[in-house]
């Protein structure tokens, strides 16, 4: 997988600092300046310690299975251009050498609810997705009793909590939707689950 944060610090490089710090121990494979400077800390084929607790579909250690990718933001600012283009050239390069699906491109919110929100409602998810780079879901409706169960099954498995899910699923696809659980959002949720299952061999288009 590949693991997008922000790093919510004054400037890529006092998040370089800290991400270099043993005492502090964290780390990442790559961070990216708001300028779209990229710099590399970790050999993609080591593990960093950056993903912490929590759970993508059957993976419970996601450090030992995710390439991360700290971009510098401090979380309610837009994302500068220059780092979003250098991101989907980073991206481009590790997914080919990796294999790595489109739909195993995912945020820290995505695998830890409650604990982590980044990369926030500010990032542009729906341009990676329409460079190949992630997934976004095709506008429909469906039941929402079956929310919960299609969440599990695209993949978000640490929580079981209504509330956390649905915050979960809002700030990465409809994070300006307001109010409860609606058809709209266990629409989206359906068509993901139906194309990209976490676990899944094949996937219909």
């Amino acid at each position: 997988m590949v693991l997008i944060h922000y790093t919510a610090m004054a400037s890529a490089q006092a998040a370089c600092n800290t991400l270099c710090d043993p005492q502090k121990q964290v780390s990442a494979h790559y961070v990216v300046a708001e300028d779209g400077q990229i710099t590399a800390l970790v050999p993609e084929d080591l593990r960093a310690w950056h993903a912490g607790a929590g759970r993508w579909g059957g993976v419970t250690d996601v450090n030992s299975h995710s390439i991360g990718i700290e971009l510098a933001n401090n979380g309610t600012s837009p994302f500068a251009a220059p780092l979003m283009d250098a991101l989907c050239d980073l991206l481009t390069g590790i997914m080919q050498r990796w294999d790595i699906r489109p739909e195993r491109v995912i945020g820290h919110s995505d695998m830890a609810p409650g604990r982590k929100i980044d990369p926030g409602p500010r990032f542009d998810w729906r341009r990676l997705a329409l460079e190949g780079l992630s997934v976004w879901p095709v506008a429909g409706q469906a039941d929402p009793s079956d929310f919960a169960a299609m969440m599990r099954a695209f993949g978000v498995t640490a929580t079981d909590d209504p509330d956390l899910l649905l915050d979960t699923f809002r700030r990465r696809f409809r994070p300006w939707a307001q109010g409860p659980l609606d058809a709209i959002d266990a629409g989206l949720i359906a068509d993901l689950a139906r194309r990209f299952p976490v676990d899944g061999l094949t996937r219909t288009d």
